[in-house]
């Protein structure tokens, strides 16, 4: 048993850990060290990252490696790494592989990927390790102050549902029918990873995918247009991971907090008006080959553009890492639209986070006090977060909130603020 410091307790960063599930947008390595053709452990892979090639399907870093950044969480090593075990496994692991998708099924021409159940089923294998390196008590004080990272269902669609050569689900399925199975498998695999201790979620929607040099190269948009029909299949999708979000917030998940990513609305922004950004280039990969750039993705050693910093996109698949610094700085200190119903900085200082060890939700504050504001002083049981942090989230649980309370318990919400302010 090893002595542990929990450095979201005592130092800057925010969370204990961070563990990565999903595909190659977070993929750091692990399909490195599998049987598969979905690969990018070669230049030009890595020509902006400090150690060159690691696996990582971006010129330099990823989503997971500044969101770390912003969380004060070192980007974990990949899973299948066999050297990550021991002390390395303390600041979570990186289970996401590319070509991986919701579905077990998504993928399989790309030869083996873990699948988001398998990714799970991984896990489980971590907390194994963990379980000899901490106490029961210290464990789960460890797993809630950690952050579950999921960024899944890209695949489900470009690398299953269109493509009706190889997968029979378009036949099978209506686009809301396949976005409802999709979520169904996906939020049995949520409520896996919340029964082993994890508290804190982060659950990207999936991104405009008809927007891809991949999706353009079909040659289905018209001439500065993305493919239509596949952002529209993707609305039902992200739609009812919203919802997913809700339902899990709702009370039946105690202590948890799930925060929903507006992916599709943050590239879209970016495409929209890449000048903002300072892009210049939306509609082609920076390494690639043929139409847009994205017939076929970046091989080995080919010369990618030289302005990277001024595409949206590195391949045929997948964003620059300026547009990835972009995502995940909105990820992290987004407005609501951006992320619902909080940003990721929200999960460690809203006020509700706080109170998460006694109450599930905002509502059940006003449950608890069962509309009798005589009972707000059992409250000083509770740590009381610095005023600042107080005030801003008082005024968004106001707004996030104001359906579930009555006049009587706005009355109480006033006292309530009087308390934790005074």
């Amino acid at each position: 048993m090893v002595a542990l410091v929990f450095h979201g307790v005592e130092g800057s960063a925010q969370g204990t850990a961070l563990f990565v599930f999903g595909d190659s947008l977070v993929d750091n390595g692990n399909n490195n060290f599998l049987s598969s053709i979905a690969k990018s452990n070669y230049y030009p892979y890595g020509v902006d990252f400090n150690i060159g090639p690691t696996g990582r399907f971006s010129n330099g870093k990823t989503f997971v490696d500044y969101l770390g950044d912003l969380l004060g969480v070192p980007s974990p090593p990949p899973f299948a790494d066999p050297t990550t075990y021991g002390a390395r496994i303390l600041g979570g692991v990186n289970y996401a592989s590319a070509a991986a998708g919701i579905l077990d099924e998504t993928g399989q021409h790309y030869g083996q990927r873990y699948s988001l159940s398998q990714q799970v089923i991984n896990f489980e294998t971590t907390l194994g390790q963990l379980r000899k390196m901490m106490s029961g008590a210290d464990l789960s004080r460890y797993l809630a102050k950690s952050i579950a990272l999921v960024v899944i269902g890209s695949n489900d669609y470009i690398n299953n549902y269109l493509l009706p050569s190889m997968y029979p689900s378009s036949y099978n399925y209506r686009p809301p029918e396949f976005a409802n199975l999709l979520l169904n498998h996906y939020a049995r695999q949520l409520v896996a990873l919340y029964s082993v201790g994890l508290r804190k979620f982060v659950l990207p929607g999936i991104a405009p995918l008809g927007c891809i040099p991949n999706q353009l190269a079909t040659g289905q948009a018209p001439p500065g247009r993305c493919v239509d029909y596949v952002n529209q299949m993707l609305g039902a999708f992200n739609e009812g991971l919203k919802s997913l979000v809700n339902i899990m917030n709702n009370g039946t998940h105690p202590g948890a907090m799930f925060v929903y990513g507006n992916s599709y609305g943050v590239i879209g922004d970016i495409l929209n008006n890449p000048s903002r950004y300072g892009f210049r280039v939306v509609d082609r990969g920076c390494c690639g080959i043929g139409r847009n750039q994205g017939q076929i993705t970046c091989l080995p050693f080919v010369t990618p553009c030289y302005n990277r910093n001024q595409y949206v996109f590195w391949d045929a698949f997948h964003p620059t890492q300026a547009v990835d610094a972009i995502v995940a700085q909105r990820a992290y200190a987004g407005p609501p639209s951006d992320c619902h119903p909080m940003n990721t900085n929200g999960l460690f200082h809203c006020l509700s986070i706080h109170l998460a060890s006694h109450f599930s939700s905002t509502c059940s504050i006003f449950h608890f006090l069962n509309v009798d504001c005589r009972r707000i002083p059992m409250l000083q049981e509770l740590e009381r977060p610095p005023k600042k942090i107080v005030a801003s989230s008082l005024a968004a649980l106001v707004s996030t909130h104001l359906k579930c309370w009555n006049f009587y318990e706005l009355h109480c919400f006033e006292q309530l603020q009087w308390w934790f302010l005074k």
